[in-house]
Formats: structure tokens, C-alpha cells, sequence
């Protein structure tokens, strides 16, 4: 209810654009593949499965406050969609590896870890993952490109770009 709240003061200041994004496949990332929870090279199931329901609540959050706030426009960004998007399709978007983290990568009873002082791969554009938990920028760049101009199954109602007509 604590978000709510917050929605509602900002509101009252008269902000009238708002965007959320939701979150990206979290059962996808080295962290959590490194865990063995899920068969090798598959992501795990489970915490995805939660990040879904959050995500669809999310998204009917939107809806509801789209239909009590008219004057205002609330967007649900879909990461956990176009994060898939790159996923299952690595090569159309220039990647080669997936599994693992691009600095440092070290194995710690199994957890892929950044080593300090570690030099970062040479082909960063071609690693999804920064390290056992985040996203290149290059998957930032892309994620950010299909929140702006992205069709509704990317970012719904509508997109940024046409947030930012209105």
C-alpha cells in the first residue's frame, strides 16, 4: 500500500506520466542457473514463475489506475517479454553468450562471481550478462529501445515514445 501512497502524493503534485517496468526472467540469470535447481541450460522455473505473477499484477495495476486516473497515463514496460525475446533468440541480437557474466568471471562453490581487479571480456556487445546477475549494456540498450518505440506487447498501453507526444 506503501506505493500507492506514493503514486498518489506524486500524483497530487501533478505528475501525469508514469512508467513501470517490470521485472526480466530472474530464473534466467548465471546466479540462478549456477544453482542447479534446474536442469543444465535451462533456466529456473520456479522464480520465474513468482516474477510472472508479479509482473501480472503490475500490469493490471496499470489498468486499474489508467481507468481512476484518466487525466494521467500509467505504461507497463514488459522486460520480462523482451528479455525472453533476447534469450531465445541471442544471435538476431548479436550475442554469443548467455550463461555467464562478462567481468571477471570466477566460480565460487558454483556462483559465478566478478573478481576484483578482473579485466572485463574483449567482446562485452556479445554477453548478455555483465556478471552472475546483471545485464550488459548492450541488453539495456535494447530493452530501452523497445520500451520507446516497442508495440504493446513490448510496453502497454502504449509506448514511451507516444508518452512522450501527449
Amino acid at each position: 500500500m506503501e506505493v500507492l501512497n506514493l503514486l498518489q502524493a506524486v500524483h497530487g503534485l501533478g505528475l501525469r506520466k508514469f512508467f513501470f517496468g517490470g521485472i526480466g526472467p530472474l530464473g534466467c540469470i548465471p546466479n540462478q542457473i549456477a544453482t542447479s535447481l534446474a536442469p543444465s541450460g535451462k533456466c529456473v522455473s520456479f522464480v520465474n514463475d513468482l516474477v510472472g505473477m508479479f509482473n501480472t499484477r503490475l500490469r493490471s495495476l496499470v489498468d486499474q489506475l489508467n481507468t481512476k486516473h484518466p487525466e494521467a497515463i500509467f505504461i507497463y514496460g514488459n522486460t520480462y517479454g523482451a528479455f525472453g525475446d533476447i534469450l531465445n533468440n541471442p544471435t538476431a541480437y548479436g550475442f554469443k553468450v548467455i550463461d555467464r557474466g562478462c567481468c571477471g568471471v570466477g566460480r565460487n562453490e558454483g556462483q559465478v562471481t566478478c573478481l576484483p581487479f578482473s579485466i572485463p571480456c574483449r567482446e562485452r556487445n556479445q554477453y548478455m550478462f555483465w556478471d552472475a546477475f546483471h545485464p550488459t549494456q548492450a541488453v539495456h540498450q535494447i530493452l530501452a529501445q523497445r520500451a520507446y518505440t516497442g508495440p504493446p506487447s513490448d510496453c502497454y498501453p502504449i509506448n514511451l515514445q507516444q508518452m512522450a507526444l501527449l
